[in-house]
């Protein structure tokens, strides 16, 4: 005999009592493993550790929950038990609203202290002087490559990476009004203009196009004039009161983001191996002939796969370039450590930026 409605509320709320009953009692042995590591002076965030983690309940879920959502409910649960201890100070940019937020709300949680800042500059600057504990930077994005400022600010920060993130975005056209009509100005971040640059041309082609330092910015700015409009995220609409009057207007509909978690080597080590990483690292090399090909040697040589290479102008006025490169490994793993240490004898330059567990 099927089960009635209030039968299965009632069973359902005697779950959820059972749930906070667990939760709390979680709660109470994370806040142990807590006073542990503050007396042997270990960091609170570990990326590698719930990464594993979330990939252990995964590999055990019976279902009918998805993996990706018991991901963000796992998520949830360890941001929270982690802030009964400290909540992490994180940058990134802002107004509320922004892409990088939510980049920052996926790695971390909701329950961290947020640090807005008016640029990815800002962004180095806060974590750098130890304003923020950690920074979230966007890095590259699938339609127009590499996001240039946050490689050269990563050549010369003491900052490292310790992890990564990455989502669809999704652009929304947003006003005051719920129509495309009578718009005379759109605001964006140059890369969001870069990315519907088509669906403007061809849907608001009178529109002046004006940059602004974030999306969520421009959507800020869209809220004080009709005759304005943003590109941004449907959090941001939600933020400033706007309506979404047209939605997904980015050119590439699988147009990805993928972004950076970055902090001082003293707030939080390498994160250890967790059998799926990444090394990321900057390397130049002498001007003479072969010299970028030679480097691809050592990695053949030790069967290292490289999933990341971009050239970046070394502003020296010579020509010269810097090279950014992703490796799939560890250093912890032999056959990574030869190869990385082979390519650095090759080279006039070489600076590891981090090695981090690869992200979802």
């Amino acid at each position: 005999m099927a089960k009635t409605l209030p039968e299965l509320r009632t069973q359902i709320d005697a779950l959820d009592l059972e749930l906070l009953a667990l939760l709390n009692q979680r709660a109470s042995l994370a806040h142990e493993v807590g006073e542990i590591k503050r007396a042997d002076g270990s960091a609170v965030f570990r990326p590698e550790r719930e990464t594993q983690v979330i990939s252990s309940l995964q590999a055990a879920n019976p279902g009918p929950l998805k993996n990706a959502s018991l991901a963000v409910i796992w998520r949830e649960i360890m941001s929270a038990c982690r802030a009964l201890e400290a909540a992490q100070r994180v940058a990134y940019l802002g107004p509320a609203g922004t892409f990088s937020e939510q980049a920052a709300l996926q790695f971390f949680g909701a329950s961290i202290e947020r640090v807005l800042c008016a640029s990815i500059d800002e962004v180095f600057r806060a974590t750098a002087a130890g304003s923020a504990e950690f920074g979230v930077v966007p890095i590259e994005n699938s339609s127009e490559g590499v996001i240039s400022r946050s490689l050269d600010l990563l050549l010369n920060s003491p900052l490292h990476i310790i992890g990564e993130t990455s989502f669809l975005v999704r652009h929304n056209l947003l006003r005051l009004k719920p129509t495309l009509a009578d718009i005379e100005v759109v605001y964006a971040h140059p890369q969001a203009l870069a990315q519907c640059q088509d669906w403007l041309s061809t849907h608001l082609p009178q529109a002046e196009r004006r940059a602004a330092a974030s999306n969520a910015e421009g959507a800020r700015l869209a809220a004080t004039n009709p005759a304005w409009a943003a590109i941004a995220s449907e959090r941001a609409a939600s933020e400033f009161g706007l309506h979404v009057a047209s939605h997904a207007i980015q050119d590439d509909a699988f147009n990805r983001t993928r972004f950076a978690v970055v902090c001082l080597p003293q707030t939080l080590a390498a994160p250890l191996a967790t059998g799926n990483d990444c090394v990321s690292l900057i390397v130049s090399v002498p001007n003479r002939p072969g010299a970028v090909h030679d480097l691809l040697v050592p990695l053949k040589k030790h069967g290292v796969s490289m999933t990341r290479f971009e050239s970046r102008p070394a502003r020296s006025g010579q020509w010269e370039y810097y090279f950014y490169i992703d490796l799939q490994g560890h250093p912890s793993q032999p056959h990574v450590a030869a190869a990385l240490k082979e390519l650095q004898s090759l080279c006039a330059f070489c600076k590891v930026l981090g090695t981090y567990p690869v992200g979802e």
